[in-house]
Formats: C-alpha cells, structure tokens, sequence
C-alpha cells in the first residue's frame, strides 16, 4: 500500500499521507512542525488551539492520520496509544515511555540491522531519548563486538543546551535568568534519570551506568562522553575505532570521518552541530586512557530530526528530505 501511495505521491505531486502531531505547542513539537510545513507529500493536520486537549477531539485526529507523532508527558502518550483504534495508524512517540517495550521498533535505525529492517512497515516507534542517543551510539557497537562485556561498569557525562528542559527551562534562561544560570549546571544528583533504563536495555548492559547530566547556556547542542581504560577494552583504542567505522561508515546521519583525526591539544565543542540532523563520533586519548563522544543536537538527532528521520523511512521518502545533514 505504502508503494502505492508513495508512486502517486512522486509522480502527481498530490498530497498522500496526513500528519497529526500531539503535543505540536512543546519544543519537540515544534520543530516537526517547522521540519514538515510545506513539504510535498505531506499534509500536517493541526487541530484547533481551542480544542487541542479535549480527549474526543484528539481521538478524531488520531484516528484519521497516517502518521501520528506523540510530543507529550509519558502518561500523556500511553493516553495518546489507548486512543487509536484505527489499525492503519502509524505511531512515532518522542516520550520515555515506550523506548523499552519489545512490541515498539527503537528509532535509530544505525543502530542495529535489526531495527533497520523493522522500521519501514513499523506500526509503533518509539525515538530514542536525547542523552540516551549519545550513549546508545558509543556503547551498543562495543557490546555487540564484544569490545566490552556486558557486565562492565561505566560512566557517562553529558553537556547539553538549556531547549532540552522544554518551555520552562527555555523561558528560565531566556527571560528569568539569574546568575546561576550563567554557570553549567549538573543535575539529576541522584542518579535516577529517566534514561538510565533505556541506555541500559538498548545498549545490553547488565549494569546501569554512572551518569551525569549538564545543563548550560547556550539553546541547543549536546555532547555526551563515555571514558576508557585501556584495560577494560578489548583491542584498545584502535578496536573501538574499527568497531565504529564498521558500524557508522556510509551512514547519513552519524559521521565518523573525524575519528581518525589527531586530537592532542585540541576542543570539543558542544553546540557546533547546533541546528543539524546528524552525529558525529570521536575517539581522543591513547592507549592506556582515552574517551568517545559522540556530538549532535539535542533537538535534532536527538529528538526532533530523528523522529523525521523514521517518518521519512516508514512512508518511503528519502531518508534526509527536510532534514540538515
């Protein structure tokens, strides 16, 4: 049916699928919608600003899409779920709350053949957190080479812009801002962040990692870093270079050509993918102690531009239409 719809859509120019996003007011909402506005192929349903949260008006629109993007609080989108009756639908949630579930495809399609040649008949994709990304990206090729066990003990930090904490956090640094605020900031003290089950289960780690978040000022932009000793790595540093340039090589939308590059003395960035649709991995240090990090935009490979990514693939188009790559 898909290549039907896709043959007319390509040939007439006539509009073939209907878009709903729930949730279009919040951040990642938001950037679908400007992804998506105006795109041959693509007709976005916006429910009026009045009746956004009136639960039949809701199940009306998400039960005459095609595709159904869930840009809500993770109770919200289980919410979103139980509504669609219509078993056309094709769902793409960008919450927490379905990125374990076995009947869900994980959206990252680099990631693993597997999930590559689920997603384009996909009923239910649930896009990867946007620290999460970062570390699935670094750690899922070492466990599957067997370049780490999964039993290892690991630890990640993660510098991300102040857009990843949505409308409030957003307006607290860009309307509000105290001195505080002009600091980078860890949070999530406690060790408890909502993505630690998802890094783990994706990654087949048996042991959650140590992690921790930063927050600082500047819009969007992440940089997520996992350290190495030499001796927990099979093969050393240049194992984990061949495993990536196995795993990422002709990829669009993770870019390791940097990997090999000389890295003494220099910077990491993290906002200079700021605005773009990819990630790009680096591997710095020596033998006896080095990092990976991978580098992207929180809004972008990291939550927003990979749910367009698995749209694009799910309904035929080519896999970067509407994306910065």
């Amino acid at each position: 049916m898909c290549i039907i719809r896709e043959y007319y859509c390509k040939k007439l120019g006539d509009i073939m699928f209907k878009v709903f996003i729930d949730g279009r007011e919040g951040t990642t909402g938001l950037r679908i919608v400007e992804r998506l506005s105006g795109r041959e192929g693509i007709e976005l349903m916006l429910i009026p600003e009045e009746l956004r949260k009136d639960p039949e008006e809701r199940r009306k629109y998400l039960n005459s899409c095609d595709v159904a993007f869930l840009c809500l609080p993770d109770a919200a989108a289980v919410e979103a779920v139980s509504m669609i009756e219509n078993p056309d639908v094709r769902v793409i949630d960008t919450s927490t709350a379905h990125r374990t579930d076995s009947d869900w495809v994980y959206g990252f399609p680099e990631l693993f053949d597997s999930i590559a040649e689920k997603l384009p008949t996909a009923k239910r994709v649930a896009v990867p957190g946007c620290h999460a990304s970062g570390f699935v990206a670094i750690i899922a090729p070492l466990v599957e080479a067997g370049i780490i066990s999964k039993d290892a003990l690991v630890s990640c930090f993660s510098l991300t812009g102040y857009s990843g904490g949505g409308k409030k956090m957003i307006a607290e640094y860009e309307n509000d801002k105290t001195d505080e605020l002009y600091s980078a900031r860890i949070y999530a003290l406690g060790q408890q962040h909502k993505h630690l089950k998802e890094m783990a289960a994706v990654t087949g780690l048996e042991n959650k990692p140590i992690f921790s978040p930063i927050v600082d000022d500047f819009y969007s932009g992440m940089l997520v870093t996992v350290p190495f000793f030499g001796s927990q790595v099979k093969g050393g540093i240049e194992a984990v270079k061949d495993t990536y340039l196995k795993k990422y090589s002709g990829k669009t939308f993770v870019d390791v050509s940097d990997i090999n590059a000389e890295n003494q003395g220099a910077m990491l960035g993290s906002n200079n993918l700021s605005g773009n649709d990819k990630m790009q991995i680096f591997v710095t240090g020596n033998e006896e102690r080095f990092t990976v990090s991978a580098r992207f935009d929180n809004l972008g490979k990291g939550s927003s531009g990979a749910a367009v990514e698995c749209m694009n693939i799910m309904l035929g188009f080519n896999e970067t239409e509407g994306l910065d790559v």
